[in-house]
């Protein structure tokens, strides 16, 4: 069945906006096929960050072939094959196969004929001069990096390494670092002699090889003779090396282990890495209102994320590893495009808000590996979280902000670049200090993927040290009201309200977390914990609610205004903290409250289809679902390239929120209870398999408006199962 969702192309791209994604996880191209008879790519990678913490492109690549098989009349076609993660082109008599190993760092290029061709591989650069960042569309690309700061944005030009027999070595080096500078202006100097610099001399680039292909240039391969066959392959790897030798003596080493290795073995392994991750999980909508459209938008979403989800930093919000030249319609001042290295929105920051939306999605399709980087990001910023805890609130515990780098800093616009004997002022600021609930959210998600995965290890050595520093802060942080009870004052409601008391996102999140905590099992915890967790549980305030129109219903706040941006905040109790929803008391309320919600919207990271599962509204999530897997970049080809919406294209919140929401109009789960179709249309079939708390697996087919088939494994979870009948609409 999955292969009724390839992607499949008849005639070439004009340019960039035509390509097609393709990974290992780590590895990323963006390829086309152009009239002018070249294979063009875009090589990326997660971890090729700037000096100045830039997500850049390694390069573009085109291969071209003798005689062009691009004639009038042609034959083509383009297939992105999901099954095996490959590209497959036709050209006439002309046959090209596409793959990057997924266990191994290197990209494959095969190329086959009924008769003898030519070919040519040259690598295009455009980093080839040291220069300077200066027009305001071009340094949003290094957003929070910019603005009055007294260390200018600069591209260092990328090397290539001359004499190079019959092979291609280029890579771009960092010879200066942003890292130093930005913990020092944020008073975090004792961590410099601790940790390491993640940026000086980090090395990315690659190294090109190809059978039958000889030098024709520094940065070109071409065919010795004419040959039917062809195979070129691009050894690529990003590390922090003393010298640049010392980079192409490691890259060196990983050819010589990969090519010990037949290609055949590690195209089989390759493909059965990709076969164990189709059969985790999947969902087959064959009969809705744009079937076809739903299901190839969730599977080509759900392959997006594992094409650059296994790096060593989270997934990025603003275009994974996925993003080509910048906006058509928002030319620099000079009138040009941006180059690829753009992306709105900046590079080594992540957004809370954002990156998170793209991890829920992870959890009932059992990606369980695609949520470490996540996990470890803030795990490893643990001790600066601890620090800032101390010394900007004089509390203990940790602290996260909504924006930090990957190495756990807050964004340098915060601060404006002050001295020291100013920050203080800093201490009231909205997005630095305030908004602080990305934190509750990030241990909830954590203890849902306890929960589904009973992975003691993961609690014990992360889970429960960051999220019990995480209860500490928000326990010993905010003062108490004449009743005892946390009053959450300065504060906000997300982004939305700028001044708040006793903000829902915090209460919710904080009652469900510490909830959850307490039920963990007893040998996880200590007492010390378990009272710690009890108190501040019985210390939370109500959880908030306004008369509307002579109805209760659930508020964004306590108390709230300046209304800022247009997040529901009130409905953060029905999701992320699932406090409200299907089976739950005063469903109601909560059902009224999102009729009600300030604002009816879906694209983008807008969670209305989500929210609208978890109360069994079937009618809102699977239009909004729909909406969103049918909306793509209008100047995207690629049908999951999303966006730009709020954000970039190809926009990872827009993809993940439909999917969290498909996932959700099919399955709840609370504690052991499974619900099955808890806001799903009854006219929709589907065969689906999804993954439940407790190492369970939910396999079912539901055609013309019955349950043909149901498998829970283990098999004993089914005394748990809980259907209801799909929504009439």
């Amino acid at each position: 069945m999955l292969e009724k969702y390839n992607v499949v192309w008849d005639t070439p791209s004009e340019n960039c906006y035509g390509s097609m994604p393709l990974g290992n996880g780590d590895i990323g191209l963006n390829l086309w096929v152009q009239q002018d008879g070249g294979l063009y790519f875009y090589i990326s990678k997660t971890d090729a960050w700037s000096e100045t913490a830039r997500l850049l492109k390694l390069g573009r690549v085109r291969v071209g072939i003798t005689p062009s098989p691009f004639k009038k009349g042609m034959h083509f076609k383009q297939t992105l094959n999901l099954k095996t993660a490959e590209i497959l082109i036709e050209v006439n008599q002309i046959k090209m196969r596409v793959w990057v190993d997924a266990n191994n760092p290197v990209i494959h290029v095969v190329m086959e004929g009924a008769e003898d061709f030519e070919v040519r591989m040259d690598v295009e650069l455009w980093r080839t001069s040291r220069r300077y960042i200066t027009d305001t569309i071009e340094l949003e690309s290094a957003y929070h990096l910019s603005g009055p700061n007294p260390n200018p944005i600069v591209i260092e030009p990328d090397t290539v390494v001359p004499d190079q027999k019959d092979r291609v070595v280029w890579y771009h080096r960092n010879p200066s670092s942003i890292w130093k500078d930005n913990l020092e202006l944020q008073d975090l100097e004792e961590f410099i002699p601790k940790l390491k610099d993640p940026l000086i001399n980090r090395t990315f680039g690659a190294i090109v090889q190809g059978e039958g292909l000889v030098t024709a240039g520094e940065l070109s391969l071409a065919s010795k003779k004419a040959d039917k066959k062809f195979s070129i392959d691009f050894h690529v790897l990003t590390t922090q090396t003393d010298t640049p030798d010392e980079w192409i003596g490691k890259v060196e080493k990983g050819m010589a282990k990969i090519n010990a290795i037949p290609k055949k073995t590690r195209y089989d392994d390759h493909c059965q890495w990709w076969e164990a991750f189709w059969n985790r999980s999947w969902i087959y909508v064959t009969e809705s209102w744009d079937s076809f459209g739903v299901t190839q938008g969730y599977t080509l979403q759900r392959f997006i994320n594992a094409c650059g989800g296994r790096g060593e930093q989270p997934i990025k919000f603003n275009g994974s590893i996925f993003t080509v030249d910048g906006w058509p319609s928002r030319p620099m001042t000079d009138g040009s495009i941006p180059d690829a290295d753009y992306r709105c929105w900046g590079g080594a920051f992540y957004w809370f808000q954002n990156t998170r939306l793209i991890y829920w999605s992870l959890l009932a399709s059992g990606d369980f590996d695609l949520m470490q980087p996540f996990f470890k990001m803030f795990y490893d910023a643990l001790p600066i979280g601890k620090h800032r805890a101390r010394n900007m609130y004089n509390t203990d515990g940790a602290v996260f902000g909504e924006v930090i780098s990957f190495w756990g800093t807050f964004t340098n616009n915060w601060y404006n670049f002050k001295s020291k004997d100013e920050r203080e002022k800093l201490k009231d600021r909205f997005g630095l200090t305030l908004y602080q609930q990305g934190a509750i959210e990030l241990s909830a998600m954590m203890l849902d993927y306890f929960e589904i995965t009973q992975d003691e290890k993961f609690a014990a050595e992360m889970m429960l040290p960051l999220v019990s520093e995480v209860m500490i802060f928000f326990d010993q942080h905010w003062g108490r009201d004449e009743n005892g009870k946390i009053r959450f004052d300065p504060s906000v409601g997300l982004e939305t309200w700028a001044k708040t008391v006793n903000p829902m996102p915090e209460v919710a999140g904080l009652k469900w977390v510490l909830t959850k905590l307490l039920e963990l099992p007893i040998e996880l915890t200590t007492e010390a914990q378990r009272t710690g967790w009890s108190k501040t549980l019985n210390d939370l305030p109500e959880i908030p609610t306004r008369e509307l129109l002579g109805m209760k219903m659930l508020s964004p706040a306590q108390e709230f205004a300046n209304y800022a941006n247009s997040e529901n905040v009130e409905l953060y109790a029905i999701f992320p903290y699932r406090l409200f929803g299907v089976d739950k008391p005063d469903l109601e309320m909560a059902t009224l409250t999102f009729a009600h919600r300030f604002r009816q919207v879906t694209g983008g990271w807008q969670q209305d289809a989500i929210q609208a599962a978890y109360l069994g509204n079937a009618t809102s999530a699977s239009q909004d679902v729909e909406r969103n897997f049918l909306t793509k970049d209008p100047h995207s080809r690629f049908p999951a390239f999303w966006g730009p919406n709020f954000d970039y294209v190809p926009d990872q919140d827009h993809g993940t929120v439909a999917s969290t929401a498909l996932q959700r109009m099919l399955m709840h789960t609370e504690g052991k209870k499974i619900i099955l179709f808890p806001a799903w249309p009854h006219f929709w079939s589907v065969h689906f398999k999804l993954h439940a708390p407790y190492n369970t697996t939910v396999e079912g087919i539901y055609e013309n408006r019955e349950l043909k088939e149901l498998k829970v494994s283990p098999e004993d979870r089914a005394k748990d199962v809980v259907i209801i009948e799909p929504r009439h609409m």
